[in-house]
């Protein structure tokens, strides 16, 4: 038997530190950019430190592992079109859907931005083909130089109360019109699809969510996606 906070660390790596940055941040003691500092500052060392490139884009599996949780991005990418991945890491995400959707016959343009400058750095220095197409910036408030027919996301990326707000300004200003917003691969509790329904009750619709085995028995993967209409 599992303890909710066992399944809760399974969900997030990080969960407890995670927890105190946003109940902080709810509580009016720090503001939003801090919270983004903050959250960074526990990133930024595991990413850049990590052993295995699937380990510096936040994946502690083997390669095999990392391709079937983060292969479930592809039922939602259906035709040839531009990828950005939100939070590209070390990049690793970017070359995996490219070369995964190759293998199917589809033609994807790779594209991340990543809010730390380091980790940027790291991928740019990894993929120096896209040396230019990896950008550093905060994606909460940020105006990218063109719109992308896939973005890529997690709402983990800004604090829980700011997530309506963060899928309408990508909506607005970084899917291009048409597109598709994917929000995943996420680790949810079992049998509650969450991030589905927080869309629709913010009022989108046609949300289609696929969902998958984890290793923890109480709780799912998930990839959820809708267009940009």
């Amino acid at each position: 038997m599992t303890s909710d906070l066992d399944r809760e660390r399974a969900k997030e790596h990080g969960f407890d530190r995670f927890r105190r940055i946003d109940l902080a941040f709810q509580r009016g003691e720090i503001t939003q950019g801090q919270w983004h500092d903050e959250v960074r500052a526990v990133v930024e060392p595991v990413y850049l430190d990590a052993e295995t490139e699937q380990m510096g884009s936040g994946h502690a599996g083997t390669a095999e592992e990392w391709r079937a949780s983060r292969g479930m991005v592809l039922h939602a990418v259906d035709r040839p079109g531009s990828f950005l991945d939100v939070g590209c890491a070390n990049g690793l995400l970017m070359a995996s859907v490219a070369t995964w959707s190759g293998e199917r016959g589809l033609s994807i343009e790779p594209y991340g931005v990543e809010i730390s400058p380091p980790i940027a750095a790291l991928a740019r220095a990894r993929y120096p083909q896209w040396h230019d197409r990896i950008w550093t910036a905060n994606a909460a408030h940020w105006q990218p130089p063109m719109r992308f027919d896939y973005v890529r996301t997690g709402l983990e990326y800004v604090p829980s109360t700011r997530r309506e707000a963060y899928v309408r300004h990508l909506l607005d200003h970084v899917v291009t019109p048409g597109g598709r917003l994917v929000v995943g691969k996420n680790n949810e509790d079992r049998g509650r699809s969450a991030i589905a329904d927080d869309l629709r009750a913010w009022g989108f619709s046609a949300v289609t969510e696929v969902r998958g085995p984890h290793a923890h028995p109480d709780v799912e993967m998930s990839v959820v996606w809708f267009d940009n209409r």
